[in-house]
């Protein structure tokens, strides 16, 4: 079996001043919002919200100075997020854009869409879904159907996509469509094709969550016009340039800061001398305290080039079992504080109604998994 070392160094001197700079931030911007829309964590929108940080300099924040970009390190985006994260900051309407669709563009697309897009993204002026879950493709990706067929001066797209965060607020999706056959490889034959959402042929369609709120929808694309620049990268090489821009899907602090507002509600609530709710609350804050390593040190490989997939893989699944055990903490030993219709209450509803989807949002556990267990050499 191989084995995974992840190296975590101290910050450097930037990065505390950057966090310093990031809390009194929060303090002028976050209380506002209550603790239970704070408990929505970067689902959470308010673009005004992602415009005050895109007038921060904030959102492209490490993205090369030559395509309009921060030059800043991937250790203070973390700081930085780290900071938001824990406070619950309204994330939502940038986050794609910010965390991987400007990659993207920027790898793939340099020449092409990026002059346009990023400087928009930047500001916080450009919202980005993602395309690529069909009704019949969750997890296995390579039997999408969505196709895109050459015609001159562009592609004619047609399909259907589900699941897609933020489409009915979003301004462009980046969709992955079946340009080719796949023949032999279930993977080839696939592109990523750049579509503005309000092109003639796209329709949005709601799907109600178990929240009752709207995040989720299905993307309806017929004869979708789209002109030969909005073909990101190369055809047919679609789901190598997936594979890149899911290391930046599931290496953040995101994966494991989602939920923070319970535990701070519970932190809230304990009793002093409570036996039951301090070791409880003690457990959860040093797992908390060692995905915070982990991924701190994800953000330093990234920094240094290294491919932080296998154990991004492993802190995505380890954050995603952290939080859906904080109900279950709750539950046990604050009993008397159920159904009382405090805020307390209403945020343990809102992350137990969400914690299901913690281990499928950005690939299920069982995909993770296979993922570890191949890079640690034990398939």
């Amino acid at each position: 079996m191989d084995t995974l070392h992840i190296t975590v160094g101290d910050l450097p001197p930037e990065c505390e001043a950057l966090r310093e700079e990031a809390r009194a931030f929060a303090r002028e911007h976050i209380t506002k919002y209550s603790r239970v829309e704070r408990a929505h964590n970067w689902a959470g929108r308010d673009p005004d919200f992602s415009r005050k940080m895109g007038e921060k300099g904030w959102l492209g924040m490490t993205w090369p100075t030559d395509i309009g970009g921060g030059g800043k390190s991937m250790l203070e985006r973390y700081v930085m997020l780290e900071e938001l994260l824990a406070v619950g900051a309204p994330m939502g309407a940038h986050w794609a854009a910010d965390r991987q669709m400007g990659p993207l563009l920027i790898r793939y697309s340099r020449d092409q869409l990026a002059p346009e897009i990023i400087p928009q993204i930047r500001r916080g002026e450009a919202f980005i879904c993602i395309g690529m879950s069909e009704p019949d493709s969750g997890s296995d990706l390579a039997s999408i159907r969505t196709r895109g067929t050459k015609v001159e001066g562009g592609w004619k797209i047609n399909g259907r996509k589900v699941w897609t965060s933020g489409a009915h607020h979003a301004h462009y999706m980046v969709a992955l469509v079946r340009t080719s056959e796949r023949g032999d490889d279930r993977h080839a034959g696939m592109s990523q094709i750049f579509i503005e959402m309000d092109r003639p042929g796209v329709t949005v369609r709601p799907i109600v969550s178990q929240l009752g709120t709207r995040i989720f929808n299905e993307v309806i694309l017929d004869d979708v016009f789209v002109p030969d620049d909005h073909l990101v990268g190369e055809e047919g090489k679609g789901w190598s340039q997936v594979i890149n821009e899911l290391k930046y899907e599931r290496s953040g602090a995101e994966r494991f800061l989602s939920s923070t507002q319970l535990l701070l509600e519970m932190l809230d609530a304990a009793e002093a001398g409570n036996r039951q709710q301090a070791v409880a609350i003690g457990k959860a804050i040093a797992r908390y305290a060692t995905l915070r390593q982990m991924s701190q040190g994800i953000a330093l490989m990234m920094a240094e080039g290294q491919d932080p997939s296998l154990a991004a893989s492993i802190v995505k699944d380890q954050g995603a079992l952290l939080e859906q055990s904080l109900p279950d903490i709750a539950y046990e030993v604050f009993p008397d504080r159920l159904g009382d219709g405090s805020e307390f209450d209403q945020v343990l509803n809102l992350v137990t109604l969400a914690a299901p989807s913690f281990s499928l949002r950005g690939g299920t556990r069982e995909i993770l998994r296979g993922i570890i267990a191949k890079g640690l050499g034990l398939r």
